[in-house]
């Protein structure tokens, strides 16, 4: 197998070398640039090409370039697959695959982490101390213990199941939503209707794949029906949530905080420098200032182990592929 994985950083190089060396008969090589117009050519040669990139890939000539080079197959290293034009996709004959199990622990540990600082009003203790040099326990920093909260989840597959049996184990009480209920699930999860979630959770948290339908699923309507006290969690997909909804709802005190894994408009700002406030795109730099509210550089899923488990398996599907096999993990829309 001859592969061509774009968009490779430093981390998930060391990966690439360790599967060259433990499948000598395979060439896995690699490139810095995101998959394009103007670097589909670098992929000539090869039997496939993997990408990990937030930028969409939208371009007809991408599709009919890797077509006329033999390449019948985009394996993504990552959860998502909204980045593809599957009309193009079809109309080439292009296999997509995705790693949707890379590490669904990594993403539910970043939540518990994110439910926490926000719960023990970390941000608002930093910033006393900090820019104000204020050590006193002031009483609106006094928080809550996480066995007395609601949490609720919309979206229970394999990152929501984690997330829910982390924070059951804790003591919270554990309510979700999702189209497809599995029973397995209700030891540690009590199934209910999206608008009871919404209502009911202390801590919302998102885990749902990004679909037309449900851009814009949390917005003003959701936001006044939620307790002015609960906290959101997005480490799903950016458009899930109406940024300038979430803004006028964080500045109107309807909720308490928010922590933003993924946002819209994210392309502008992750892997990027900045160096004042000023630069920065106009919703982040309201919400930056807000110190009950924390950003991640979609970064949940960021773990040696998630990293290792991408690359080795679209990798370990791209041979499946070659060799005639069905794929594990075939992505259709």
């Amino acid at each position: 197998m001859k592969a061509l994985l774009y968009n490779m950083t430093p981390e998930q190089k060391v990966y690439v070398d360790e599967w060259n060396k433990e499948h000598p008969d395979d060439d896995l090589e690699t490139t810095n640039d995101e998959l394009e117009a103007g670097t589909v050519e670098q992929a000539k040669g090869f039997d496939v090409v993997s990408v990990l990139q937030i930028f969409d890939i939208n371009d007809e000539e991408v599709y009919q370039k890797l077509a006329s080079y033999g390449i019948n197959h985009i394996a993504l290293r990552s959860v998502g697959f909204n980045i593809i034009n599957f009309d193009y996709a079809h109309k080439y004959h292009i296999l997509i695959t995705n790693t949707p199990a890379y590490s669904p622990r990594a993403v539910a540990e970043n939540t518990l982490t994110s439910a926490m600082y926000l719960l023990r009003k970390w941000g608002p203790i930093l910033k006393n101390e900090k820019e104000d040099l204020n050590f006193i326990r002031e009483a609106s920093l006094m928080s809550d213990e996480i066995y007395n909260q609601t949490v609720g989840i919309i979206g229970v597959g394999r990152i929501g199941t984690a997330v829910a049996e982390m924070f059951h184990a804790l003591g919270a009480r554990v309510i979700g939503y999702d189209l497809i209920e599995n029973p397995a699930n209700e030891a540690f999860l009590k199934y209910t209707d999206f608008d009871t979630v919404i209502k009911e959770a202390d801590i919302l948290t998102l885990h749902t794949p990004l679909e037309p339908e449900i851009e814009n699923m949390i917005s003003a309507k959701q936001f006044k029906e939620m307790k002015n006290t609960a906290y959101l969690i997005n480490a799903a997909r950016g458009p899930l949530v109406n940024t300038h909804d979430l803004i006028a709802a964080l500045q109107n005190q309807e909720i308490a905080g928010a922590s933003l894994d993924v946002m819209t408009g994210e392309e502008e700002i992750v892997m990027k420098k900045f160096t004042s406030i000023s630069e920065l795109p106009e919703d982040y730099r309201e919400l930056v200032k807000m110190p009950n509210v924390v950003f991640t550089p979609h970064s949940a899923y960021y773990t040696k182990t998630s990293v290792k488990n991408m690359i080795k398996q679209s990798m370990t599907d791209a041979k499946r592929v070659l060799n005639g096999q069905k794929p594990v993990y075939p992505v259709e829309d």
